[in-house]
């Protein structure tokens, strides 16, 4: 299971290092050649002609379009991925109804019936509870740790268990996050390099140019809306996956107190550790 969570993590990464030039560059390509096509202005010229349909409304927003447009289909794309991957991480099922079954495995101490439990939910939360039972049964045993250690040692694995699953399912929400704020910050560069194309039209001797005027004006809300829409995408995936991550966290938590309080409450000390205690008592 360790190793299906490490190529799943390599996975992440790869799929973050292809996407975001492959986004970037289709993003060009479709601002120059499908937004910036000459069928979309009057006359056939995309500089000066007036834009006859909304792709070309767009076009007129600026340099700054295929960035904050960028920004736009990563936000879809990795939130797309996470879904897939913390969808995954939930495993078969219901989550809720395989906690219950492993605490009601652990009641009846039928822990080989609850790996196999684990093995067929294929979790992130099934993952951490296979690995801390198996931890469970090697140390239950082993006469060279008291109970002390040995409660110690299974609150060790739950603890590497869940550092294994965890930054996967967080690896690419700062990818999220940091989108939410460069979207704005591009959007709003985007705004004032329009304004001051619509101001530099004011200033012009004699009687503004209107057209101009407009251009800028356009120009710094097409980029305004860009950016918002980018932003607010970008905001409410970011919280929606933190909370679904939580929700794992907490399951998590909460099976691995019930397997200690399982261990604590059923373990019953060998007789040679009974019998090493009772003399240093003595002694």
């Amino acid at each position: 299971m360790q190793n299906q969570t490490q190529r799943s993590d390599k996975f992440t990464s790869f799929f973050a290092l292809i996407a975001i030039p492959v986004i970037f560059a289709a993003c060009l390509v479709l601002f120059f050649y499908v937004l910036g096509h000459e069928s979309n202005f009057e006359g056939g010229d995309p500089v000066k002609g007036h834009p006859l349909n909304y792709l070309g409304t767009v076009y007129k927003g600026g340099i700054i379009v295929p960035f904050l447009m960028s920004c736009f289909v990563m936000v879809l794309t990795f939130s797309v991925e996470r879904f897939l991957t913390i969808s995954k991480a939930y495993g078969k099922g219901s989550l809720d109804k395989f906690l219950r079954d492993i605490k009601f495995q652990l009641s009846d101490n039928n822990l080989e019936t609850a790996k196999n439990r684990c093995s067929s939910q294929k979790g992130s939360v099934g993952n951490v509870v296979f690995s801390v039972i198996n931890r469970y049964q090697q140390i239950l045993s082993d006469s060279a740790y008291n109970k002390e250690q040995k409660t110690a040692a299974i609150q060790k694995e739950i603890e590497e268990a869940t550092a294994l699953e965890l930054p996967v399912l967080e690896k690419n929400l700062t990818i999220i996050a940091t989108l939410a704020s460069v979207a704005t910050l591009v959007g709003l560069l985007g705004t004032v390099i329009g304004m001051i194309k619509a101001f530099a039209a004011l200033a012009t001797a004699g009687s503004p140019d209107a057209v101009a005027l407009a251009n800028g004006i356009s120009e710094a809300l097409i980029n305004t809306a860009l950016g918002i829409a980018s932003s607010a995408l970008a905001i409410i995936s970011y919280n929606f996956f933190t909370s679904k991550i939580d929700t794992l966290t907490y399951s998590i938590d909460e099976i691995g107190f019930s397997i200690v309080s399982h261990f604590n409450a059923t373990y019953r000390e060998p007789r040679s550790e009974r019998k090493v205690a009772e003399t240093f008592v003595v002694q």
